[in-house]
């Protein structure tokens, strides 16, 4: 196993590094939580449709499960809010773990810590990550 924490630095660049990662390493099935800021609420509104939303103090906590149509529109919608961050996604945290790994998108998807279990997956990590490497601050554990 190994982890990786990515800070992106680049504030120009696109989204398909988040959406390779996110398509390989999440499963319909998994379990998640997506945090948000109380005042978004078209983006709990969103989320709520695939969990249970719980308020928790500054945020609002949204578990389920991924389903088909989450995991679709997480890997080709574009965020259009992007006047503070270069948004990956819409959603402050997502975080699911599996078989597979743990992963923490952070910061609408512009910090990323991920525990990865096998070597083929940490290889392909490395792979994607390794075509951007100007765009991101990364730290192996």
């Amino acid at each position: 196993m190994r982890q990786f924490g990515v800070q992106m630095i680049d504030n120009s660049i696109s989204s398909q590094w988040w959406k390779k990662i996110m398509e390989h390493f999440i499963r319909v099935g998994d379990t998640f939580e997506i945090r948000c800021w109380r005042e978004e609420t078209a983006e709990i509104r969103e989320a709520s449709l695939y969990g249970t939303a719980i308020d928790d103090k500054y945020e609002v906590s949204i578990k389920g499960m991924v389903t088909k149509e989450m995991l679709e529109k997480l890997l080709t919608e574009e965020p259009t809010d992007r006047s503070m961050y270069n948004k990956m996604t819409k959603y402050f945290t997502i975080h699911v773990a599996n078989n597979l790994c743990d992963i923490w998108s952070e910061h609408y998807g512009t910090e990323m810590v991920i525990d990865i279990i096998a070597d083929a997956d940490i290889e392909f990590f490395e792979q994607v990550m390794g075509q951007y490497p100007e765009s991101f601050s990364m730290g192996i554990g």
